[in-house]
C-alpha cells in the first residue's frame, strides 16, 4: 500500500488480472491480501509471498529491525589504524560508525576498504581518519521501512544511523536489514548470533526474528520452551496458532505474548515478544 492507502498502479494491474480470473475485485486491504494468498497458482507462490511482504514493509518502522547501539560495532575517532584493523578483521564488516568519545555520538562512517587502501598506498604517510570519513545518514526510529528503502536507493547508501529524540545514536540499520523483510533472511557466515536477533524495546518488550533457534531464545530470556519437535521460535508460535498467522495476530505462551509483525502465507518472519511474567513451563 502507498502512504495514502491506495494500491500502487503496477499492483492494481495485477489485481485486475487476478480478479478477472477469480471473478472478484477486492475493495479492502484484507480482501486484496486474501486474493493475493489465493493467487499462488496464477503467479507462483514465491511471487505472491514476496508481494505480500512488500506491502507489509510499508507498515514496519526502523525501530522494528534496527541493530541496537549496544550491538553496534564501532571504531573510535582517535584510534590508530592498527587498532581499527583488528576490529575490521574480527567483525568482517565493511562499514563502521565512527564515534567521538561517547557511544551515542557518531561523527561519520568509515569503510573497511579505505583502511586497506591506506596500508597499500600510504608509503609511510601518517593515517588521518578525518580524510576518510563519510558523512553519516541520520534517521528517526519512526521512519517507515519503505521510505527508508527509497532513500537508500536514491542516495546509494547502505547504512543509516538511527537517532533518538535527543539526537544520540540508538542503533543502526542497513539496506540488508530492510531487504530481509522482503526477500527473507539473508544469511552469511558473519551474521550476529541471538543478540542480533533480539532487539529490546523496553524492560519487557522485544522485537524478535522468527528464525532464532528456540535454544537461543531460551538462553536469552531464561525461558523453557521445548525444542524437541521444532527448531525455531517462529515455528513454535505458528504451531500454537494452528495456522500461519497474519500480521497483527497475537497469542500468549508460557509468560510471553507474541505479536506477528511480518509474515506471508507460508511463514513468520518478525515477531514482537512481550514478557508478562517469569517465563517457565514448556508449552
Amino acid at each position: 500500500m502507498s502512504d495514502n492507502g491506495k494500491i500502487p498502479r503496477p499492483l492494481r494491474v495485477l489485481v485486475k488480472n487476478l480478479a478477472r480470473r477469480m471473478h472478484h475485485e477486492p475493495e479492502t486491504r484484507e480482501e486484496f491480501l486474501e486474493l493475493l494468498r489465493r493467487s499462488g497458482e496464477v503467479i507462483g507462490q514465491e511471487a505472491a509471498d514476496t508481494i505480500e511482504r512488500v506491502l507489509q514493509v510499508s507498515e514496519l518502522r526502523v525501530r522494528d529491525v534496527m541493530i541496537p547501539r549496544k550491538n553496534m560495532v564501532t571504531v573510535g575517532k582517535d584510534w590508530p589504524p592498527e587498532k581499527m584493523l583488528e576490529v575490521l578483521v574480527q567483525s568482517a564488516h565493511s562499514r563502521f560508525p565512527v564515534v567521538d568519545g561517547e557511544p551515542g555520538k557518531v561523527a561519520g562512517i568509515f569503510l573497511a576498504k579505505d583502511l586497506l587502501r591506506h596500508f597499500h598506498d600510504s608509503a609511510g604517510r601518517r593515517f588521518k581518519l578525518r580524510d576518510w570519513l563519510r558523512p553519516p545518514v541520520f534517521i528517526p526510529e519512526s521512519k517507515r521501512l519503505n521510505v527508508l528503502l527509497g532513500e537508500f536507493r536514491a542516495g546509494r547508501s547502505h547504512m543509516a544511523i538511527v537517532v533518538d529524540e535527543y539526537g544520540d545514536a540508538s542503533g543502526l540499520v542497513t539496506i540488508e536489514d530492510v531487504l530481509e523483510q522482503i526477500v527473507g533472511d539473508i544469511e552469511d557466515e558473519h551474521d550476529f548470533d541471538e543478540e542480533g536477533m533480539i532487539l529490546p524495546r523496553g524492560s519487557d518488550e522485544f522485537t524478535v526474528k522468527a528464525h532464532i533457534p528456540i535454544a537461543d531464545f531460551n538462553k536469552y530470556f531464561d525461558a523453557k520452551f521445548s525444542d524437541h519437535e521444532l527448531d525455531t521460535i517462529g515455528g513454535l508460535v505458528t504451531r500454537a496458532f494452528g495456522h500461519v498467522p497474519k500480521r497483527g495476530e497475537t497469542i500468549g505462551m508460557a509468560g510471553f505474548v507474541f505479536e506477528v509483525l511480518n509474515a506471508d502465507s507460508r511463514r513468520v518472519y518478525l515477531l514482537r515478544a512481550r514478557r508478562t511474567q517469569a517465563a517457565g513451563g514448556a508449552p
